[in-house]
């Protein structure tokens, strides 16, 4: 089988891939900022699925820093580049994001191309798509791009300018190398391991009480298993080199959804999630004193809607009902100690 280089592969959806590519019988090696974590990485996914450990190789490299690239790359058949450099604190302006993550993407697809590499997969976002706009009654699409010119956060700022930045890399510098881009909505899914992913913060939160009313505005959600699978069919299918893809399940839930989900389908484990959306107006007016209502100002009273047809019309893709997903995630969380 084919050899594939996935990078970050400690991360959500990073591990994801990992197991669905040994899954698929293919040859693995991964990247990780720190090797100490590597065994855990083995941990997990050998408790999730069985597979041969002599099929995976565990390498050290860091997006900010050139070493390590060239290696993590020789031989491979195709990338997956889902890691995406990461800050743990407020940037004290875009360029502490926007720089590194694009300088990141040009330094894999650079030591992609130079070694040959049929495909590179890049893991954007719905943040590269839908942001920034005025408010609209019909679903994003792939041919939309999101306004970097307008009043928009550090995060999506970043995604958007390093996919413009690897798709330029590939028109005039690519020398035959072939991107793909998978744009995932808000990510949920159960956890392979007990890290605290980013995109499952707000169901742990609803478990425990610290949400006591839903912020009013809706986005898309999708499985994190099922970005797994775009990201496999993205990197083989011969209709998905140069295409970008959204990744969504269906349509957007307002948050008050997720949280009627959650009572649902947990009865009293989900007590403590709220029942109630707050209106646009006493949100804005809270948005005053809380940072992270005040991110959201942008979104409230709307619905950021997505569609999925080209990855289904293109490469047969389908995904997992949402309410399945919404329950498992906080069964997931509940099961490792997170959520109560």
């Amino acid at each position: 089988m084919t050899q594939v280089l996935v990078t970050g592969g400690t991360g959500f959806i990073g591990s994801w891939c990992v197991l669905s590519l040994l899954d698929a019988g293919h040859t693995v090696r991964t990247t990780v900022r720190d090797p100490r974590r590597a065994p855990a990485l083995r941990s997990w996914l050998h408790a999730a699925k069985p597979f041969d450990d002599e099929r995976l190789t565990v390498v050290r490299a860091d997006l900010q820093h050139p070493d390590g690239w060239d290696d993590a790359v020789a031989d491979c058949d195709f990338v997956l580049h889902v890691a995406s450099p990461t800050l743990r604190r407020t940037p004290a302006n875009d360029d502490e994001m926007v720089l590194p993550a694009r300088e990141g993407v040009l330094r894999v697809l650079r030591a992609s191309r130079d070694a040959g590499v049929r495909r590179v997969v890049l893991t954007s976002a719905f943040g590269a798509i839908g942001i920034g706009h005025p408010p609209r009654s019909t679903p994003f699409t792939e041919e939309d791009w999101t306004n970097v010119d307008g009043d928009i956060p550090p995060y999506q700022r970043s995604k958007t300018l390093a996919e413009r930045a690897a798709w330029q890399f590939v028109e005039e510098e690519g020398g035959g190398l072939q991107l793909s881009a998978v744009h995932p909505v808000g990510v949920l899914g159960p956890l392979l391991g007990p890290d605290d992913p980013p995109s499952l913060r707000l169901v742990r939160r609803m478990l425990e009480g610290g949400v006591p009313a839903c912020p009013p505005f809706g986005m898309g959600y999708v499985d994190v298993r099922d970005v797994a699978d775009l990201h496999l069919r993205a990197m083989t299918h011969p209709a998905a080199a140069g295409e970008r893809f959204l990744a969504i399940a269906g349509h957007s839930l307002r948050l008050v959804d997720i949280a009627r989900i959650l009572h649902e389908r947990l009865g009293e484990r989900a007590a403590k999630a709220p029942t109630r959306e707050l209106p646009v107006w006493l949100t804005r007016a809270l948005g005053t004193v809380n940072p992270e209502l005040r991110l959201l100002r942008h979104q409230l009273g709307r619905d950021l809607d997505a569609t999925s047809a080209k990855a289904e019309r293109l490469l047969g893709w389908r995904a997992r009902p949402i309410e399945d997903t919404i329950a498992e995630t906080a069964e997931s969380l509940l099961a490792h100690g997170m959520g109560t």
